[in-house]
């Protein structure tokens, strides 16, 4: 799974992306910060069977933290986009072609409204943000469509899912979406305004978004967010302090404090000079009034809730929950929705879905077959054939 973070250039994309990854990009308060996208790992969290069943895990991946499971996942951090992108304009070529990889997107605004679309200091409403990415990429897919239209046209749906397989849309997002807009499936020969409606409707099923109202410590950030929620109530935006939140890992990276991603709270370890104790003050007082800096939320909800995962623990050993190694809880396997027992012993390996002939539930101690659905937190053993 990949994460894009994406926006407009200085909204902040760059701190969100090393404060999720400690990756350590480039940093600047001047347009195009990044040129080449990073990529580095972060963890979403979900809660641990560990203390449900009384025992320490020892993971493979990620970690687990007070019963809390940080689980990896890439993230890409991705050239500014400014507007006119699907022309060229900018870095906008480059953006898209990131972009592609992405199976959901993290769009970071300025919610300070002290930055303008082009990343320039200057008085801004964070609104045409929001406005003007959509339709960066709702004209960027239709472009794609455009410049193969010779191809698709008089063809059926599936030329159209072949063109846009690469951009992670799938053949069944295509269908879905045709149908919803009552468009023709076999022989199709739809209008320009059909195929930006369609493209539209592509990217908000295919490209799951979250908005990262970011900068919201800067004074007259509130009352921004608060206008911004209020035109777009059918939108998911967090609150985010990406400085915040980067400061505080890195205290924690130094020894600093204990900090959680995530958590409302940290706690001093380390001896503090006067410039670190007035900054942990800062933070401190964000975190009491925020509840956190939202950075981690951000994750969390876009894998989750706009993804729809579930998490589920495969083991080999169901009295011990261990794996051949003996490490407890070894992996934490994310999985959309519905997802069977089949398909989570494929995702393991092929030879093992391949072998596959049931699984057990190990908190009911029955055997289940190939098409019960699996829940969020389900521990698993797969039978296969030896």
């Amino acid at each position: 799974m990949m994460i894009g973070i994406c926006g407009k250039p200085n909204s902040g994309k760059s701190t969100l992306f090393n404060a999720l990854t400690l990756a350590g990009a480039e940093m600047a308060n001047y347009p195009f910060t990044t040129i080449e996208p990073n990529k580095g790992i972060t963890y979403v969290r979900t809660r641990c069977p560990c203390k449900e069943f009384n025992v320490k895990c020892k993971p493979r991946y990620g970690f687990c933290s007070d019963g809390t499971r940080y689980i990896p996942i890439t993230v890409i951090d991705i050239a500014g986009l400014v507007p006119d992108a699907h022309l060229g304009r900018g870095l906008g070529n480059q953006f898209l072609t990131d972009l592609a990889h992405a199976d959901a997107l993290i769009q970071v605004i300025d919610i300070s409204g002290r930055t303008d679309l082009e990343g320039k200091e200057a008085p801004s409403d964070p609104s045409e943000e929001i406005e003007f990415l959509r339709r960066e990429l709702i004209y960027w897919i239709k472009g794609i469509i455009d410049k193969h239209w010779n191809k698709i046209r008089r063809k059926d749906i599936r030329r159209l899912g072949d063109v846009l397989q690469g951009l992670k849309i799938s053949y069944s997002d295509v269908e879905r979406v045709v149908k919803e807009l009552g468009l023709p499936q076999k022989d199709i020969d739809w209008s320009d305004s059909e195929r930006f409606s369609f493209s539209e409707r592509i990217l908000i099923t295919s490209k799951p978004m979250v908005i990262a109202a970011n900068k919201i410590d800067v004074p007259g950030a509130e009352e921004n967010l608060k206008r911004v929620r209020e035109r777009y109530p059918d939108l998911t935006i967090i609150p985010t302090s990406a400085a915040i939140e980067l400061a505080l890992r890195r205290a924690a990276e130094s020894g600093l404090i204990e900090y959680v991603p995530g958590s409302p709270t940290f706690k001093v370890i380390g001896r503090l000079t006067p410039e670190q104790e007035k900054g942990l003050t800062i933070a401190q007082r964000f975190l009491e009034q925020f509840g956190s800096t939202g950075v981690q939320q951000v994750l969390d909800t876009l894998v989750f809730e706009k993804l729809g995962m579930i998490v589920v623990y495969p083991v080999e050993d169901e009295h011990t929950l261990s794996d051949s190694k003996g490490n407890v809880l070894p992996d934490a396997i994310l999985l959309p929705k519905g997802s069977t027992p089949l398909d989570l012993a494929y995702k393991i390996h092929s030879d093992l879905g391949d072998r596959f002939i049931g699984a057990i539930d190990v908190r009911t101690k029955k055997k289940i077959g190939k098409d019960h659905v699996l829940n969020n937190g389900d521990v698993i053993k797969i039978l296969f054939k030896k």
